[in-house]
């Protein structure tokens, strides 16, 4: 499993498995949250098992999926909330890790976040996401 660290407070990565959770809890992680719809492939674990394995380890669970029809007023919002509410760092995964960080730029921004900064963050850890850069600008209201 890789694991792309944003900041101090969100890291993304590709699918994760149940038996990854206890593993992110010894990491210090406090939430995980879910970017990919479940039967988008054929051999991935369903969320369901993954949120199993996230309570069992006392870590918060929430599924945002994105998926081909893009992202949503109410999933940048989810996605603001779970992180504000997470107490601590959380992972969010889908297929690659993109979607998760585009989402979290989204929040960020939606939030007061610099689109700059975010553009920076998640270069960073490997991701271009200078293609919602206006959205970015749109959302935080520097346009």
């Amino acid at each position: 499993m890789t694991i792309r660290k944003i900041d101090d407070s969100v890291s993304v990565a590709p699918q994760i498995d149940p038996q990854d959770v206890p593993g992110l809890a010894a990491a210090g992680f406090r939430a995980i949250v879910n970017n990919r719809p479940d039967g988008e492939e054929f051999s991935q674990p369903e969320g369901d098992a993954v949120r199993r394995a996230a309570e069992a380890a006392g870590l918060a669970y929430t599924a945002i999926p994105v998926t081909h029809a893009g992202f949503s007023a109410d999933m940048v919002e989810a996605m603001a909330d779970a992180l504000e509410s997470a107490g601590g760092p959380v992972l969010a995964y889908c297929r690659s890790g993109t979607r998760s960080c585009n989402l979290w730029a989204l929040a960020q921004a939606s939030r007061g976040g610099d689109p700059a900064e975010l553009t920076a963050k998640a270069a960073g850890a490997g991701y271009d996401i200078s293609g919602i850069r206006p959205l970015l600008d749109s959302l935080s209201g520097r346009a």
